[in-house]
């Protein structure tokens, strides 16, 4: 797959103090899609990505925070427990990421096997 092209990522955050946690949600919120707490989607190239983490270690302290970003594949498998994150039959759409709809989907209750 080629540099520029759009992929799907999950930004994960462990932020110690809670100025820096704040301004760094905030700034997040204008860019990708709250998933869960201290958990966003972003669609955008490697190059996009690589971007907005640099921008991301300008609001941070390396030395106490912790920011991940992990690319989603293309066939993405999700088991969810507990409440969803999205309201009632609300959706969302994405052209570039059809596994952002998986990401905030209601959960569903796994099959149990029993022995």
């Amino acid at each position: 797959m080629a540099l520029n092209t759009p992929r799907g990522w999950l930004i994960t955050y462990d932020i110690t103090h809670p100025k820096r946690l704040a301004r760094l949600h905030r700034f997040l919120v204008k860019h990708a899609t709250p998933v869960q707490y201290s958990v966003f989607h972003f669609e955008g190239s490697t190059a996009q990505m690589g971007r907005l983490m640099d921008d991301i270690d300008s609001r941070i302290d390396p030395s106490t925070d912790d920011v991940r970003g992990y690319q989603l594949p293309e066939r993405l498998s999700i088991d969810t427990l507990g409440r969803g994150s999205l309201p009632g039959n609300a959706l969302v759409l994405s052209a570039t990421s059809p596994s952002l709809q998986q990401l905030l989907a209601r959960p569903t209750k796994l099959p149990t096997t029993r022995s």
